[in-house]
């Protein structure tokens, strides 16, 4: 019966091993950056995309994607924006940011995707059409750390139910 206690051990010590590694080989990181690179240049580099010449080069200024993640186009100007050079030129800028910080968030906490989807609902004939507003299509992020916590959870669980198993188990064989 001893092996039985062994196998069962050991079976549990992988599960529980299996468990933490593949649960927590994400926790922790962040965008993977290259050694030797500053974040705070990374940002820079992604930043400059909202003011390099060669991008915006047609629209006008008063219309343009800024930092914030807001799009100040009155909805009288959709046409223009939207058949015109600032639809290509703020994609440029959203694919030049995408290309250095895939992860980019606005002071106002849009992503790229979120800005994306503005501009198509903006643009399409649908019932939003000429509402800039990403602050509207901002999707609700959560943060990670309650999964962390979770996480946690479940493990400390799982290896509590595993020592009550093997203690059941040793107790079991000896009556």
């Amino acid at each position: 019966m001893a092996i039985s206690i062994v196998t069962v051990r050991l079976w549990l010590f992988a599960v529980a091993l299996t468990y933490v590694i593949v649960l927590y080989s994400n926790l922790g990181k962040a965008d993977e950056v290259p050694q030797g690179y500053d974040p705070a240049q990374i940002v820079a580099k992604a930043l400059l995309c909202f003011n390099d010449k060669y991008v915006y080069s047609s629209c006008e200024e008063s219309q343009r994607l800024s930092e914030s993640g807001k799009l100040n186009v009155p909805p009288q100007n959709t046409d223009e924006y939207c058949n015109g050079p600032c639809l290509t030129e703020t994609n440029l800028v959203l694919y030049c940011i995408e290309n250095i910080l895939a992860n980019f968030e606005f002071y106002n906490k849009a992503t790229i995707q979120d800005v994306r989807d503005t501009i198509e609902a903006a643009c399409s004939n649908g019932p939003e059409r000429g509402n800039f507003d990403v602050a509207k299509h901002i999707k609700a992020e959560t943060s990670n750390a309650h999964k962390a916590v979770n996480q946690i959870l479940y493990g400390l669980g799982l290896m509590i139910v595993g020592h009550g198993l093997i203690y059941c188990l040793k107790m079991c064989t000896i009556i």
